[in-house]
C-alpha cells in the first residue's frame, strides 16, 4: 500500500473514531439493540451454528445484545484471540470460561479450543468505517485480513459470511481498496442490514 493511501486511511480512521466517541450512551445502547434485531430478521441463526463475535474496545459497538440472541438460538460463539502480535495473527476460540485482557487490552477467552476460520459460519467484525461496496476500514492491524485471506485465494465448499457491525454514521462515500483488504458480505447498523455486492 502506498504512503499516500496509508496517510489518507489514517486521517479517515482518526476522524471516524472521533465521531464515534461522541455518540451518547443512550443512543449507543438503542443502536446495539436494533442491530441485534435486524440481524435476527436477516440471518437464520440456528442451533450449532458457529458464530464469531468480538470483545469491543472502548467506543466500539457492543455486541452483547447479539451474543444473547446467538445463545438464545443455540449458536456456538467464538471470539478472536491473538496468537502472534508481531505478525498480526489471531485465532478464534470458544467463548467459555474466564476472560483476560491481551497485550492490546482486548478481552479474550483464557483456555479454550480454537477453530479454523474457514469453519465459521457467520463472522461479525468490528469496523471503523465502511462503504456500500463492502469495503471495511478497520483499526489498521490487519488481523482479520490475515485470518480470512483464504477467501481471496479461492472458493471453498464452506465460506464464512463476513458481516461488519457498526453505527450508520461510520458509512463513507467510498474506500480505496488495497490488495489485502477483506470484502464484506453485509453490514449491520441501527438502520438495517446492507447487503454488499458479493453477498
Amino acid at each position: 500500500m502506498n504512503s499516500e493511501l496509508l496517510a489518507a486511511r489514517k486521517a479517515l480512521r482518526a476522524e471516524l473514531r472521533s465521531r464515534r466517541r461522541q455518540i451518547p450512551s443512550e443512543v449507543r445502547a438503542l443502536a446495539e439493540r436494533r442491530i441485534a434485531s435486524h440481524i435476527e430478521r436477516h440471518f437464520h441463526l440456528h442451533p450449532g451454528q458457529r458464530v464469531a463475535l468480538y470483545a469491543p474496545l472502548p467506543h466500539e459497538l457492543d455486541v452483547a445484545p447479539l451474543a444473547r440472541l446467538a445463545r438464545l438460538h443455540g449458536c456456538r460463539i467464538y471470539l478472536p484471540r491473538l496468537t502472534d502480535r508481531r505478525k498480526h495473527r489471531m485465532s478464534f476460540v470458544e467463548a467459555h470460561g474466564p476472560m483476560r485482557a491481551n497485550s492490546l487490552g482486548i478481552l479474550e477467552p483464557g483456555a479454550a479450543r480454537s477453530i479454523a476460520p474457514r469453519r465459521l459460519d457467520l463472522v461479525f467484525l468490528p469496523l471503523v468505517g465502511f462503504d456500500t461496496a463492502g469495503m471495511r476500514l478497520g483499526m489498521g492491524g490487519g488481523y482479520y485480513d490475515r485470518a480470512f485471506a483464504f477467501l481471496r485465494l479461492r472458493t471453498t465448499w464452506h465460506r464464512p459470511k463476513l458481516i461488519g457491525v457498526g453505527f450508520a454514521m461510520q458509512r463513507v462515500a467510498g474506500l480505496a481498496r488495497a490488495p489485502h483488504d477483506l470484502h464484506l458480505d453485509a453490514v449491520a447498523t441501527e438502520e438495517g442490514v446492507l447487503r454488499c455486492p458479493s453477498g
